[in-house]
C-alpha cells in the first residue's frame, strides 16, 4: 500500500536564510557521517533547466547506510540492501528527490518540497486532488522538541536546547512554547513523502520504517539547520556552491572513490583559493 505524508516543518527563519542554511546543512551532516566504508558518493553535481521545474541543480548520490538498518532488515535481507541511488532536482523554493534501492528493484521513495514563507497553516501547496488528500496524512514538526526514538538515534541527534538558545549574530531564538504562532520572519518547508514497497509480507513494515526514519532526519537535519545559524549566517550563495563543491570532493575521497574534479590537483586548487571564506566545521567528521 502506497504511504503518502506531509511534514511541515516550521523554521524562525525567512526563505532566503533557509535557502543557505539548507545547502550548509546537508554539506556538513555528510561529512559527519561519511567515512572509509559508509556514507554518501556524489556521483553528479549540475546545474539544470527543464519544463516542469525551470532552472535549478540537479544532484546524484548514493548513500551506503549499512549500519543504520534495523535487525529486523538485516535478518531478511545482505548488507548492501541500504545502499540507496538517489536523484535530486532543486529548483528552489520547489525540490523534488527519488530515492531508489537496487536491492528491492520495485521499491520508490519520492520527496516533493514546497517552502512557503508562512507558519504551516497552508492546506494544500502540492495541489493534490480529492484522492490523494484524503489518503494523505498531516504532521507538523517543531523542531524545539527533540527526539529519543531508534530511528532518532540511528541518524543521530544533536543537543541543542532550543528553550534557552540563541544566535549571537542574529538574536534569534529561544524557541519557547508556541513560538511558531509569534515568530518573524518565519517560513515552513512542505515535504511530501510517497513511499511504495509492494513486498508481500514486510512491505508494510518497510513503508513504516522508512517513513520513521524520514521524519527523524527531517527532525534532525532542521534542528541543526538553525542550530547553526551563526555559522552560516552572512554567507552567499556563491560562497555556498564554492564550499559545496570542496564537500563533494572530500566526500568522494573519504569513501574511497573518484571525485567530481577533473583530478586532484584541481581539488587541491579549489580549496585553496576559497581557504579564507571555508568554514572549518563543514570537513569535520
Amino acid at each position: 500500500m502506497v504511504q503518502l505524508k506531509e511534514f511541515r516543518i516550521v523554521m524562525p527563519m525567512s526563505l532566503e536564510e533557509y535557502q543557505v542554511s539548507q545547502m550548509y546543512m546537508v554539506m556538513k551532516m555528510q561529512q559527519q557521517s561519511t567515512n572509509g566504508a559508509e556514507g554518501v558518493q556524489v556521483l553528479e553535481n549540475r546545474p539544470f533547466q527543464d519544463d516542469v521545474f525551470g532552472k535549478g541543480q540537479y544532484t546524484s548520490k548514493v548513500y551506503r547506510l549499512q549500519s543504520k538498518a534495523p535487525a529486523w532488515l538485516t535478518s531478511i535481507a545482505p548488507t548492501d540492501a541500504l545502499v540507496m541511488q538517489e536523484e535530486a532536482w532543486n529548483a528552489y523554493p520547489r525540490c523534488k528527490t527519488v530515492i531508489k534501492c537496487p536491492y528491492f528493484t520495485k521499491f520508490s521513495l519520492t520527496i516533493e518540497t514546497v517552502h512557503r514563507a508562512d507558519n504551516g497553516t497552508s492546506e494544500n501547496v502540492h495541489g493534490l486532488n480529492d484522492e490523494q488528500l484524503a489518503a494523505r496524512q498531516v504532521e507538523t514538526i517543531d523542531i524545539a522538541s527533540a527526539e529519543t526514538d531508534y530511528w532518532s538515534y540511528a541518524i543521530g541527534s544533536s543537543n541543542f536546547d532550543f528553550s534557552k538558545f540563541k544566535s549571537a549574530k542574529t538574536g534569534s531564538g529561544p524557541l519557547l512554547d508556541g513560538w511558531q504562532e509569534n515568530c518573524s520572519p518565519v517560513m515552513t518547508a512542505y515535504k511530501l513523502v510517497t513511499i511504495d514497497a509492494p513486498y508481500w509480507g514486510f512491505g508494510y513494515r518497510l513503508e513504516q520504517a522508512l517513513l520513521a526514519g524520514e521524519r527523524a532526519l527531517f527532525i534532525e537535519s532542521h534542528r541543526n539547520c538553525f542550530g547553526w545559524i551563526d555559522e552560516w549566517f552572512g554567507m552567499t550563495m556563491q560562497q555556498i556552491r564554492e564550499l559545496e563543491q570542496q564537500g563533494d570532493c572530500l566526500l568522494n575521497e573519504k569513501i574511497s572513490k573518484p571525485i567530481l574534479l577533473t583530478d586532484a590537483a584541481d581539488c587541491e586548487q579549489s580549496f585553496s583559493h576559497n581557504s579564507e571564506r571555508q568554514v572549518p566545521q563543514v570537513v569535520h567528521t
